[in-house]
């Protein structure tokens, strides 16, 4: 039986490949981009253990490390200082989108404590950035975005009532939100050791988005506009995460908010190699090997699968590969490794 992990990549990793790609070139060799893996993976990868109430800037070591052995040319790292939190939801199998919301009308918008941007730690990703390898760079996930964190605050029963009923509350919570993000985007612009920025916020569910698109142009896409713009000025790539189904909101993504490259693919909604036949040449095209085809499938499946996408991008480049969404704990490690072979067995 092939041995589908063979130790740490052992060449050095190279941002310039990634910027390439978002760029709609072809990088210099096969790439890899991931959202993010799990912790007993990021343990194995990094040989370090994660144990309980663990210092949070030792555990980002612990994923820059995971991240570089794997064969990535960076590390997402969030700034969890910063966000917008409401009540406790439950994740026993699934997350409720109408649990835990604290704002429904203007007495609790007036009453909700927002979180200052500014009043969060920033300067850790300066020390991260000395400690990486030099062609390594660091990618920050925006902590929600518009729409997720409108949903998380209100709930989204409570949204599609309020569009009717007070959509002037929406429009405020949408701009309190998205005035913050800027903000965000802003600081975390300012260190050296940041590569680019993921604008994550889902916005579909399988077969349309969440919200009309007539509501996002009006309450969400003009806040991921504004994002895009602030990333762009620092000369750094925009990235947007997205689960769902966004065929009607995709000239968007591409010609209104500019994201230089798309994440987050289902099978069920439209095959990477499909989306990449289709919208190649106009965003970059990340990850995309569907999460359900690669648990269910051999190693050997996933393999074949990814060198063939790899195949399909060699000439005019625009991709990176990697799963459809992350690598959760339920993924076998034999089906990641697979995967990922495609892109680093050439390094080994």
């Amino acid at each position: 039986m092939k041995k589908w992990w063979k130790g740490p990549v052992k060449t050095e990793p190279n941002f310039e490949n990634l910027l390439m790609i978002l760029k709609h070139k072809k990088p210099s060799r096969p790439t890899l981009f991931e959202f993010f893996l799990n912790d007993p993976l990021y343990e194995f990868l990094a040989g370090t253990p994660i144990v309980p109430d663990m210092d949070k800037y030792e555990y980002c070591r612990i994923l820059c490390k995971a991240f570089r052995n794997a064969g990535y040319d960076y590390a997402t790292i969030h700034v969890m200082s910063f966000g917008f939190p409401a009540k406790q939801r439950s994740h026993e199998k699934t997350v409720s989108l109408n649990e835990g919301f604290v704002i429904t009308n203007w007495e609790e918008f007036e009453k909700y404590q927002w979180q200052n941007p500014k009043e969060s730690d920033y300067d850790f990703l300066d020390k991260l950035g000395k400690e990486i390898p030099a062609g390594m760079k660091l990618i920050i996930p925006c902590p929600g975005g518009v729409l997720e964190n409108l949903i998380t605050l209100t709930g989204y029963d409570n949204i599609c009532y309020l569009l009717a009923d007070n959509p002037s509350l929406i429009k405020s919570i949408c701009d309190a939100i998205g005035s913050r993000l800027v903000k965000h985007c802003q600081l975390v612009l300012q260190h050296e050791s940041v590569g680019a920025i993921i604008g994550n916020d889902d916005r579909g569910f399988k077969t349309q988005p969440m919200l009309s698109p007539e509501a996002m142009r009006k309450y969400i896409i003009p806040w991921h506009k504004k994002i895009v713009e602030i990333i762009h000025q620092a000369g750094k790539p925009a990235i947007m995460h997205s689960c769902g189904n966004l065929e009607l909101l995709m000239d968007d993504i591409i010609n209104v908010i500019k994201y230089d490259g798309k994440h987050s693919y289902e099978d069920t909604i439209l095959p990477v190699e499909s989306f990449y036949s289709k919208y190649g040449r106009k965003i970059a095209v990340l990850g995309g090997i569907d999460v359900d085809f690669i648990v269910r499938s051999t190693p050997e499946e996933i393999y074949k699968r990814s060198s063939k996408m790899l195949e399909i991008a060699s000439d005019f480049g625009s991709y990176a590969l990697g799963t459809g969404n992350s690598v959760p704990e339920y993924i076998p490690w034999d089906n990641y490794f697979a995967m990922i072979s495609a892109a680093v067995e050439s390094r080994q």
